[in-house]
């Protein structure tokens, strides 16, 4: 796992030099386009913080990176800064997931929702093309504590699911209840399966042991493939754990989620979508012939100033530096925990990871309003009440928050 550090004038002149050899509506005789630079009157173009603000410039800019650009084809007009965003899925493919070199394709989504939905719909469209298979015979197998943007995936593209319970302490799957479930739901005439494993679900942080998941669905007469949804675990857990059964080198593993726009603290909506090479073109929009490459994204338009803010903060860290923010965070989440060990509070925490769901009855409501936990539900009275100890929840705050549970035990 490696990729450069680069100092600010690199990366300065690297994304100016792309701003260069994309389209100018200023300068070039420009009529057919359906889009323009940010509105003058209201986001100045000569502000002289610009020529030292490369995102802040692209943003001007406004660059459309509409379509895929790990396929070759694009708009010509904004090749300068695609390459950049090429050049991202490149580092998260095969540095952070272990993609082969050129065996991957992937595009700077809006999130990590539109990229779950983007694979669901990639792995529906393979089933039915490839195996003649009827939406009514897919279904999505996933844990109760999946993430929401799988039942609406399930929902939007009309697929069948196979829900999975969790073990209460552990968050790990029920795999005795996993395997009478995959056999009733082969009786009940599912025959293709998308398995959704989660690399840190958002309210526990809790890794899906793939293994086991693979283990049982092997043993079905069926067809599957695997999605991870890493869309909070995919920039901590590959540099805290090593676990080759998450990242591509499982043959089973066809795509992944992140979102850069959680721990990355990029600018919302740059969730990453990556495939397998060869698996995007199961998103073809035929249809979208006036785009130079067509479309194989769930959003079409995409801001290119998103793709360029994660490269800069990905390039500025270095594979290094970015491990040693991460394990920063992970030594503020063990002191955390031993201090609740400490005091006698139930919780849960992966290790690898800086989520920590504390038991709703072990803290009192008005300490859980006044640090904002959040809650495993809003509908009713909550079991859990998480802590993300991210960038901004320094030790000084979580030792305040131990302070006020002191106070509030005495």
């Amino acid at each position: 796992m490696h990729w450069e550090k680069y100092p600010h004038k690199k990366i300065k002149q690297t994304v100016f030099d792309a701003l260069k050899k994309n389209l100018d509506y200023r300068t070039e005789d420009v009529l057919g386009l359906p889009a323009t630079y940010l509105d003058p009157e209201v986001f100045y173009q000569d502000a002289p913080f610009l020529k030292d603000a490369p995102y802040m410039q692209t943003m001007v800019a406004n660059p459309n990176h509409i379509g895929c650009h790990t396929l070759g084809d694009a708009e010509p007009a904004f090749l300068g800064t695609q390459a950049i965003e090429k050049e991202l899925i490149g580092i998260c493919a095969t540095q952070i997931f272990s993609a082969k070199e050129q065996n991957y394709d992937g595009y700077v989504a809006s999130g990590g929702t539109e990229a779950n939905i983007e694979s669901l719909w990639v792995h529906r469209n393979l089933y039915m093309r490839e195996y003649g298979a009827q939406a009514h015979e897919i279904a999505v197998v996933y844990s109760a504590d999946t993430h929401y943007s799988i039942p609406k995936g399930v929902n939007l593209l009309q697929l069948q699911s196979v829900l999975l319970p969790v073990e209460d302490d552990t968050r790990e799957i029920d795999f005795d209840a996993m395997r009478a479930r995959m056999h009733k739901a082969q009786s009940d005439g599912l025959k293709y399966f998308i398995l959704i494993m989660n690399m840190s679900t958002t309210m526990f942080g809790s890794v899906d042991n793939v293994e086991q998941a693979m283990e049982i669905m092997e043993g079905l007469p069926c067809e599957y493939r695997i999605h991870v949804d890493g869309a909070y675990g995919g920039f901590i857990y590959p540099f805290t754990r090593t676990n080759e059964s998450l990242t591509f080198k499982n043959p089973k593993i066809n795509s992944f989620s992140i979102d850069a726009h959680k721990l990355v603290q990029s600018p919302y909506g740059t969730g990453i979508c990556l495939l397998r090479k060869g698996l995007i073109e199961y998103a073809l929009t035929d249809e979208a012939e006036y785009v130079k490459g067509k479309d194989y994204t769930l959003v079409g338009s995409r801001s290119g100033a998103n793709a360029i803010a994660v490269w800069m903060i990905l390039r500025t860290y270095g594979s290094e530096g970015w491990k040693a923010k991460i394990l920063k965070l992970i030594d503020r989440t063990d002191r955390l925990c031993e201090n609740l060990d400490e005091r006698g509070i139930r919780y849960f925490r992966n290790p690898a990871m800086n989520i920590v769901a504390i038991r709703a009855e072990d803290i009192p409501e008005t300490i859980a309003h006044e640090y904002l936990l959040v809650p495993d539900t809003h509908e009713s009275k909550p079991n859990w009440l998480k802590i993300v100890v991210m960038e901004h929840v320094t030790q000084g705050k979580i030792d305040k928050f131990l302070f006020a549970l002191d106070g509030w035990k005495q």
